[in-house]
């Protein structure tokens, strides 16, 4: 067991302390400055640097340090983050950061970070104004997509969470409250449908409730990557026949792979007809309702029973920041909500309040994630972030004619939002499609630009996602002519 004594400290220690503040406050101020002045300058000298670069291991062999016993100067702890943390992270907030769904995060956003931060606010419940700011969001977000006044909705750590959630929710409409303490029975058969590109996350979700990720059947999709409505129904119509229990359908607005958009209108019908939850899984694409150019590819979003999106990736806001809708609240309280004696609620006071998350959620300890969302909604206005999606379409759309109009490279899948996939398959075609991943390796280490690597028909393939609200068409042709080059260098692997 850790002891103070063997770590070199009396146990009696020689100042006592009541408090963590500081002593000095003025030089305090001094350093909060400091170190917000570093990421204003990082933040708007981002373009010169690297989008990636490997930390070397003498900053690695910095957090392999001892637990610290003594004080340290909070300048010098500051500063073995700004010379070995801050220069080695993911790059999602870089212009030619291509990799992956990550938004690029804002300013605001990052200063309403601090605020949260300061007020150290814990959302579980209770009655005090952080609450009121996550239920400004939710009357925000039933406007965004058209939902009625009975929905409901809570932050999550990102639609993986939200996802689970709304497994939840739809086990127990389907079963019942009493499966909150029954658990599954062996007759109850649940079976779920979705997209066979449907993000990983949703059979993960199967298995963490205990119904298992067989029972999600996995649809084939169309040639646009939606799911395939007639195989659909025939999976469903052939489960009924054999005694499952069909309970949930899940949409997907924007597959983690190509973009592409399942229609949901024809989902919402196809769940009516047969009794299911409706869910729609919209963590990539679903906040294009922002954008008047992209909103008719959601059609029927407006309709579904949940909805797990996240701010932090088109919505720009820092990470983390995921979000579940629900078309009436009263879903969420019958999966979550619970009796306890530390819980309980008064008419007035601290313990007042007439919402309290930790009935529509799992966790009851939550930090204040609507207050970043908020400043960034205030701040910029959601027609600003819709043009900043319509721009990154834009950009995607063109990256695919760039890619068309080059002999060596191959658009491998139709360009729905803004995820552009393909490959560099050389003058006569026939480079092996193996070479793509030594092509995404090369790119991250020269640090221009960070695409990413999936595989489309068992075949590597890399996939530029255009998400940040920074990245420019100097971008666009730097990673043209980056892969152009790379693919065509002798000393690339061939297999």
């Amino acid at each position: 067991m850790f002891s103070l004594q063997d770590a070199g400290q009396a146990a009696d220690d020689r100042r006592a302390r009541t408090s963590l503040d500081p002593d000095d406050w003025q030089a305090l101020r001094k350093q909060g400055h400091q170190m917000l002045d570093d990421m204003f300058d990082h933040l708007q000298t981002l373009g010169p640097k690297p989008v990636w670069q490997h930390a070397p291991a003498s900053a690695r062999a910095l957090f392999d340090a001892p637990l610290p016993v003594e004080a340290c100067d909070l300048a010098e702890v500051h500063a073995i983050f700004r010379e070995n943390v801050l220069p080695y992270g993911s790059g999602n907030i870089h212009p030619g950061f291509m990799g992956w769904v990550q938004g690029g995060g804002t300013v605001a956003g990052m200063l309403a970070e601090m605020l949260a931060g300061g007020l150290n606010a814990n959302l579980g419940g209770r009655d005090h104004m952080p609450i009121e700011v996550e239920r400004q969001i939710i009357r925000w977000t039933r406007r965004i997509f058209s939902f009625p006044e009975t929905a409901g909705g809570i932050f999550l750590t990102g639609a993986s969470q939200a996802n689970f959630v709304a497994v939840q929710i739809a086990r127990c409409r389907k079963l019942g409250r009493d499966v909150r303490a029954t658990g599954l029975s062996d007759e109850s058969r649940l079976v779920a449908y979705a997209s066979s590109e449907v993000h990983g996350c949703v059979p993960r979700a199967f298995e963490m409730s205990g119904i298992g990720s067989d029972q999600l059947r996995r649809i084939p999709v169309d040639a646009l990557g939606r799911i395939d409505l007639d195989a659909l129904e025939q999976a469903i119509l052939r489960d009924e026949q054999e005694g499952f229990t069909p309970f949930l359908l899940i949409g997907s607005a924007g597959t983690v792979n190509t973009g592409a958009v399942d229609d949901l209108a024809a989902l919402r019908g196809i769940a009516d007809a047969h009794d299911l939850h409706f869910h729609v899984d919209g963590a990539l694409g679903a906040l294009g309702v922002l954008s008047e150019e992209l909103a008719p590819l959601f059609a029927g979003v407006e309709a579904c029973d949940s909805l797990a999106f996240d701010f932090h990736k088109w919505g720009q806001v820092p990470y983390d920041a995921g979000f579940l809708l629900v078309r009436d609240s009263e879903w969420q309280r019958q999966a979550f909500a619970s009796d306890a004696a530390y819980l309980s609620r008064a008419a007035t006071g601290l313990a007042g309040g007439d919402w309290w998350p930790c009935d529509y959620g799992p966790d009851l300890s939550r930090g204040f994630r609507a207050l970043k969302t908020w400043f960034t909604l205030k701040t910029y206005g959601v027609k600003a972030l819709g043009q900043a999606m319509d721009d990154n379409c834009a950009l995607a759309r063109e990256l695919a004619r760039r890619i068309e109009q080059e002999p060596t490279l191959k658009l491998l899948a139709p360009v729905a939002l803004n995820i552009v996939c393909f490959a560099y398959v050389g003058a006569d075609g026939t480079v092996p499609a193996s070479v793509n991943s030594h092509i995404v390796e090369r790119l991250h280490a020269e640090g221009r630009v960070a695409p990413s690597l999936t595989h489309l028909n068992g075949q590597p393939a890399i996939r530029a996602a255009i998400v940040n609200h920074r990245t420019r068409q100097t971008d666009i042709d730097a990673l043209v002519r980056s892969v152009l080059i790379i693919g065509s260098q002798q000393d690339l692997p061939q297999c």
